[in-house]
């Protein structure tokens, strides 16, 4: 099933056709490449936050999309690494509007967490960024509200034990304020499920372990009555590439890394798969997601290879009357549930139809 559904897809026709572009920065100042549990130092932290926000906007201030918009990350940085200076220089660099700030969580590594110290953790760290002015607000009374990107990729328990351990995790976030998860795909991890290429509700009760497995897709006229959605990026099979003249098929899944850098041959994989609002087909969401702050990536998140990338967009809108629009996870949230309360046109109006950023 799986691969048909990695098979199945086809290319979208143009006309009309608008691409609605966010990346999801699992953003680790403290990252040792190679080794997943060394910690660089706090000054290292430091110096690679304050090379970020002189070099980012240096990188993408010169290219916009159809709404006047730069290209903008949003920073998954992970709770349980909570440094004073480090949050608050990127909250600082995200209100000059270079992006926005949401919650990222590894746990349960050496030992299976409990639910009680998940909600602690995600709590604290919910407050610590609603009182910088970070995160979103509705119109109601409530909790700040958030989206999240689980470590490991192992969201909601579903590797039953590892990276995890909390089974009713995806409740636990629902009763927190997420609006939505944005950690999948994780293929080639174990926790890829065989659901893909959809925006979806959980179909089985959120204390279940890993409820996200099975879903239904949202839909234009169907207002989400089940939150946290799960908005997953694009998994597909790629057979662009050949050896000795014969198709060598690799797996398309929307990392961006200096040995995957973003181009339009990929922007055209992630198109086919048309992930979409049933019912709204020419408003495509393109999830992608990396890891920004890796010192092996800087071209593909800073530099020349970045710039080239931008570049070739505005030539794409302007050659194919393609529009692009840049987004937040929060605005790509919200520009789907306009889509499911029937809004069409422009979608880029919708950047801030529900959930708005906190001040």
């Amino acid at each position: 099933m799986l691969v048909y559904q990695l098979l199945s897809r086809r290319d979208d026709q143009a006309s009309g056709i608008h691409l609605i572009m966010a990346v999801a920065d699992h953003f680790e100042p403290s990252i040792v490449p190679g080794d997943g549990r060394a910690r660089a130092e706090l000054i290292e932290q430091q110096r690679r936050l304050e090379l970020w926000c002189s070099e980012y906007p240096k990188a993408v201030s010169s290219w916009v999309d159809s709404d006047g918009q730069t290209f903008r990350h949003t920073y998954f940085y992970p709770a349980e690494q909570y440094e004073k200076s480090i949050v608050e220089r990127l909250a600082e660099h995200c209100r000059a509007g270079w992006g926005e700030l949401e919650i990222h969580l590894h746990h349960g590594v050496d030992t299976p967490d409990s639910h009680e110290n998940a909600r602690m953790t995600i709590m604290k760290f919910r407050d610590h960024l609603a009182a910088l002015g970070c995160l979103s607000e509705t119109e109601k009374d409530g909790p700040a509200r958030f989206a999240f990107v689980h470590g490991n990729w192992a969201l909601a328990n579903i590797r039953g034990g590892p990276c995890c351990g909390v089974d009713d995790e995806l409740q636990l976030l629902a009763d927190l304020g997420c609006y939505a998860d944005f950690t999948l795909p994780a293929f080639p991890d174990s926790s890829q499920i065989a659901k893909i290429n959809s925006i979806y509700e959980c179909a089985l009760p959120l204390e279940r372990r890993a409820p996200h497995r099975h879903g239904k897709d949202i839909r234009v006229g169907e207002s989400p009555t089940k939150l946290p959605l799960i908005v997953q990026g694009p998994l597909l099979l790629d057979f662009s590439r050949k050896i000795r003249g014969f198709p060598f098929p690799r797996f398309e899944n929307g990392e961006l890394t200096d040995a995957h850098p973003p181009n339009l041959a990929r922007l055209k994989l992630w198109r086919r798969v048309q992930i979409t609002v049933r019912g709204r087909p020419e408003w495509i969401f393109i999830k992608l997601h990396c890891h920004g702050m890796d010192p092996r990536d800087t071209s593909s998140m800073y530099g020349d290879v970045l710039r080239s990338f931008l570049q070739q967009m505005c030539e794409l809108k302007n050659r194919e009357g393609v529009r692009i629009h840049y987004v937040t996870a929060r605005e790509m949230v919200n520009i789907m549930l306009a889509a499911c309360d029937g809004r069409e046109g422009d979608p880029g109006r919708f950047r801030d139809y529900r959930l708005r950023k906190r001040t």
